[in-house]
């Protein structure tokens, strides 16, 4: 679809690269020619996921926790060893559990809304300031979710999203002047290997699910990194501030209530 150089030169940061959507975005731009960092919390996974990724180019890998502004500072100062600048950034780490809203602990809730929210914020200051700023040009892209209509059974994760959603808006006002980029991407379901992880009853429910969307399937770990090497590249050069969603169309249609009546079921 692109040429084959369309990411020569260019350095990329991916948080939350060692799995899932972030290890595909990661491919992704190794595929086109970047120089690749992907960072995480666990080192033996994420180095594990740099060695698999090295057969499509040049990967590194950096230990990070996102919620901890040292660990995000310590994550800078190897790229600047390792890479010698920052081009691209791509905040896609995060995380979050299924619960209804009048059961999530206030540590949970606390949990969700400082990896998602206050994370990607932490994330987009410093590298901002470290490299963006500086060099007077950069791209960020948030992954976020679809969060459009709401999203009943994990308010938590809702909350935090919408948040990032309106950070990509004003950030991207703010930083217009120093020919900084920031956009989001809103995923839909996408069939990695995260779904595995969830019970047996919610995999009854997202099988079911996959039928009622429009498009008759779950998006693909390819379906986002291709969003996301178009809002990266120059084909995209005079957009910014928006999310785009990646979704088969479920931020407009199906029952936004069937997570949350799922997870009621399981309760009872």
């Amino acid at each position: 679809m692109y040429a084959s150089d369309l990411f020569k030169n260019k350095k990329v940061l991916v948080t939350g690269g060692r799995s899932g959507i972030g290890y595909g975005i990661a491919k992704a731009f190794l595929t086109y020619g970047a120089e690749v960092m992907i960072a995480s919390r666990k080192q033996e996974p994420l180095q594990a996921a740099a060695n698999e990724l090295r057969t499509f180019g040049t990967c590194h890998a950096q230990v990070c926790d996102i919620r901890e502004p040292e660990s995000i500072q310590k994550l800078g100062e190897v790229i600047q060893e390792t890479l010698g600048g920052l081009d691209i950034l791509i905040n896609n780490a995060g995380g979050q559990f299924p619960a209804p809203s009048n059961v999530i602990a206030q540590k949970g809730w606390a949990a969700v809304i400082n990896n998602n929210l206050n994370g990607t914020f932490y994330m987009c200051q410093h590298m901002a300031n470290t490299f963006f700023i500086p060099q007077k040009s950069g791209t960020i892209i948030n992954i976020t979710a679809n969060v459009m209509r709401g999203f009943p059974g994990m308010a938590h994760t809702g909350a935090a999203r919408a948040g990032v959603e309106n950070l990509t808006k004003t950030l991207g006002q703010e930083w217009a002047e120093h020919n900084i980029r920031v956009n989001a991407v809103a995923p839909g379901t996408i069939a990695t290997s995260g779904l595995e992880n969830y019970p047996e009853q919610m995999q009854t429910f997202l099988k079911e699910s996959e039928q009622k969307n429009l498009m008759k399937r779950f998006g693909t770990a390819e379906d986002v990194s291709h969003a996301v090497l178009f809002l990266s590249s120059p084909l995209s050069s005079y957009i910014s501030g928006v999310t785009l969603a990646v979704d088969g169309l479920e931020h407009l249609a199906g029952d936004r209530m069937e997570l949350y009546n799922t997870i009621m079921s399981f309760m009872k």
